[in-house]
């Protein structure tokens, strides 16, 4: 009976699985804040994003771990960078039986941590780099991303991406712009994901949203639609839930919570401690994030929710 008057249903189409590729590896290295997820090679990505079109799993996103870093993260775009290499290789491997979404920023890829070109006096460089952004959108539609996703909260760079890749023929490439994303303390493990520390111990808030704020989040995501942006997300998802909510009154465009390696944590380490049944509060979180309004969910979560599913 409940099944049947369910009001919200979380299912394996909403998902899109976050999956981490690293450069002149041989084996995938576990990640110890994120049990259960590892730092691919391009042979073991390969394998797993195939067991998870199978699975039906809808979509993965690429995050990339290079060897060589540098101020301005020029293996964002470079033709034969890690996330370029691998999204040809999947592109081989699956055809287009699954999305390929890229994530479009330079932390990653930069010595110092930062989203962008960093100034001598320490401030980041809007304009210098949203015109990195374009070339890095471009090389990861070269390589064959059916989405590319805009993370580095840059005024402008939905336009500027956009723009580069009409200019480039590959018009029918899609941008999930990461339009309301917090400066969270939620990221940790994500952070040890992609080795990424920020030289000198800075932060992200001067261009990531403020936690306390809502209005102001919806005000990005107007901006980011009116730029060109086909899809946007808020993220994190959880701590926001009214933000999501608020989202979907307000746009007609798919709609994503990004489901945070934090929020994933947090349920993996209570599990482990016995304190709470972790496959429960996953099911609980992740159907909270659907009925607030997101349309596709990125999780950690996304093969054990396709598992369980799968007949």
């Amino acid at each position: 009976m409940r099944r049947l008057v369910a009001e919200t249903r979380l299912g394996v189409d909403d998902l899109v699985a976050p999956l981490f590729v690293r450069e002149g590896i041989d084996e995938p290295q576990p990640i110890v804040s994120l049990p259960g997820v590892v730092q691919h090679t391009r042979e073991s990505v390969r394998k797993e994003v195939r067991e998870l079109a199978d699975l039906g799993v809808p979509a993965v996103i690429l995050f990339g771990i290079p060897t060589a870093k540098d101020p301005e993260g020029s293996e964002a775009w470079n033709p034969d960078g890690i996330v370029q290499v691998a999204l040809r290789d999947l592109r081989d491997e699956v055809g287009d039986g699954l999305v390929l979404m890229s994530d479009l920023c330079l932390d990653e890829y930069t010595d110092h941590g930062h989203c962008g070109i960093v100034t001598e006096s320490g401030e980041v460089d809007n304009d210098a780099t949203i015109d990195l952004y374009a070339q890095a959108g471009v090389a990861q539609a070269d390589a064959g991303a059916d989405v590319v996703a805009p993370s580095g909260m840059m005024d402008g760079q939905v336009m500027a991406i956009r723009d580069a890749l009409d200019d480039e023929g590959h018009e029918q490439v899609a941008i999930l712009a990461y339009a309301a994303k917090y400066a969270s303390a939620l990221y940790g493990p994500f952070r040890d994901a992609v080795d990424v520390t920020i030289r000198g111990g800075g932060d992200r808030k001067g261009y990531q949203q403020d936690w306390h704020n809502a209005r102001e989040a919806l005000e990005e995501i107007r901006f980011d639609l009116a730029e060109g942006a086909d899809m946007v997300m808020v993220k994190p998802a959880l701590a926001y839930l009214d933000v999501i909510t608020r989202a979907r009154a307000e746009v007609d465009v798919p709609l994503a919570a990004y489901h945070v390696s934090g929020e994933f944590s947090m349920i993996k380490a209570a599990a482990a401690n016995g304190w709470i049944d972790g496959d429960a509060v996953m099911w609980e979180h992740l159907t909270a994030i659907k009925r607030a309004g997101a349309d596709l969910i990125l999780t950690y979560f996304a093969r054990d929710i396709a598992e369980a599913l799968h007949p």
